[in-house]
């Protein structure tokens, strides 16, 4: 049985590894995390769950003239991160794939860049109070809502299809050739051209087309493929179905969370992003599935959430192997890095370790899921926290105190649905270390039993 589900699911999993289009979605969010996590620092010291604290900044006026406060200086480096987050996701997926289609990945993420402001709506919707009475005006500018998460399904069609057409009119021979002794820069700028005003030609038409209708891109991508969408990811039934397919991967030794994340991450990013406005605003409404529900209240220590087996392993078995493999990895585990577990215990192909390997990450996710829609614990700020940082501290950051009490309560109940199994596998590996130290008993040979006499 388990051979024949490891022929189906490793070619898919490799299939799904190797798809361009996963990869390239993958890497070009991973240009943003840096920016991400350090406006994640300036925005938790700006909302620090202390009231006291947060009166102390808003109540800091630095400009006189103005009324700016500290409170309002904080706020800034998130805006100039979180707030344009799509118009980093947008370079980085299209420099990646540009990559993957063996062409200049500059003028990739630069076409992408270009075709996607193209498409941009220039106008924004608002209402200004005239004696009394709300009017509605239409200004001219560009809409951070675009720029941020609201933006980033159609920064993701842009990156591809910009990209696609670039390669295409590349390969076709249909560019700008340059003299012998001319600078390199100036001919892949020359070069780049023709691509780029076939770009620019089809999106034209793409934006004409949709303002003939009376509409833009952006207004339909997002009502009806991205909205759908995030509804769908904000859903306990799909993060559930998510970490059991996640899981499963891993057992068969396939990085589960490159394979789920590859199309699960951008959902969850994108309402994480939507929490982080809500917070700062108030506009909209939170979401209890993101990014940081992900990172911080399904696992602890790693898939599966084996922090708590490591835990079980130092405490409550007897084997030196088992016992000592959890003392080494306690350390690593406290911050999220299990290699040690999966492949040393091992729990790769472990039919032992598989029901509670798939069992507490899901007790995790509806324990939490239930606490939040309940009330008794916040949901996520948004706020993008290391996946490094250890529990309790991750769950204060992005919630409050209850979230980090949270957190250490499903640790202490994974130790316990850990426990039975991992008991198990300890009596064997007893049962195991006996023989070994009868055999070494029998093969010592002991001066004692040596006499002269036989001689």
């Amino acid at each position: 049985m388990l051979k024949q589900l490891e022929k189906v699911l490793m070619p898919l999993a490799e299939a799904i590894g190797r798809n361009k289009y996963l990869m390239s979605i993958r890497d070009g969010f991973l240009v943003s995390t840096p920016l991400l996590i350090a406006g994640s620092v300036f925005l938790i010291i700006a909302n620090f769950p202390i009231q006291a604290w947060m009166d102390w900044l808003a109540a800091t006026v630095i400009n006189q003239e103005t009324g700016e406060t500290l409170a309002t200086f904080l706020a800034k480096p998130s805006d100039a991160t979180f707030t344009i987050m799509a118009i980093f996701a947008v370079m980085g997926i299209a420099y990646s794939f540009a990559k993957q289609l063996g062409t200049n990945p500059l003028f990739g993420a630069a076409v992408a860049l270009m075709s996607w402001f193209l498409v941009m709506p220039y106008t924004v919707a608002g209402s200004v109070d005239v004696n009394g009475a709300a009017v509605a005006v239409s200004l001219s500018g560009i809409s951070l809502g675009w720029l941020g998460a609201k933006g980033i399904f159609v920064g993701i069609i842009c990156a591809f299809v910009s990209v696609h057409i670039y390669t295409w009119v590349e390969k076709k021979g249909w560019v700008i050739k340059m003299p012998a002794g001319v600078p390199p820069t100036v001919v892949e700028s020359f070069a780049a051209l023709i691509p780029a005003v076939f770009v620019m030609g089809v999106f034209f038409l793409i934006n004409l087309i949709f303002g003939a209708f009376g509409t833009n891109v952006f207004d339909i991508i997002f009502e009806f493929l991205q909205t759908p969408l995030l509804n769908l990811g904000d859903t306990l039934g799909a993060m559930v179905v998510a970490y059991i397919f996640l899981h499963f991967f891993w057992f068969f030794g396939v990085n589960g969370g490159s394979v789920v994340g590859a199309v699960f991450n951008p959902i969850l990013q994108t309402l994480s992003l939507e929490n982080l406005e809500f917070f700062r605003t108030g506009v909209g409404e939170g979401n209890i599935i993101c990014q940081q529900f992900q990172d911080l209240f399904a696992t602890f220590g790693g898939a599966g959430s084996t922090l708590s087996l490591v835990i079980a392993m130092v405490l409550f078995c007897k084997s030196k192997r088992i016992k000592n493999l959890g003392k080494l990895s306690l350390a690593a585990g406290i911050f999220n890095i299990n290699e040690p577990i999966i492949f040393g215990l091992p729990i790769v192909l472990n039919p032992t370790m598989l029901i509670p390997f798939m069992l507490v990450p899901t007790l995790n996710i509806v324990i939490s899921y239930f606490a939040m829609a309940l009330g008794f614990v916040p949901i996520c700020s948004g706020v993008n926290i290391p996946w490094t940082c250890p529990l309790v501290i991750s769950g204060f950051l992005a919630t409050n105190w209850v979230g980090g009490l949270l957190q250490a309560l499903l640790l202490i109940l994974g130790v316990f649905v850990y426990m039975p199994f991992i008991k198990i596998m300890d009596k064997q590996y007893l049962i195991d270390e006996a023989k070994a130290q009868e055999q070494q008993e029998e093969d010592d040979i002991s001066l004692d039993d040596l006499s002269f006499d036989d001689l």
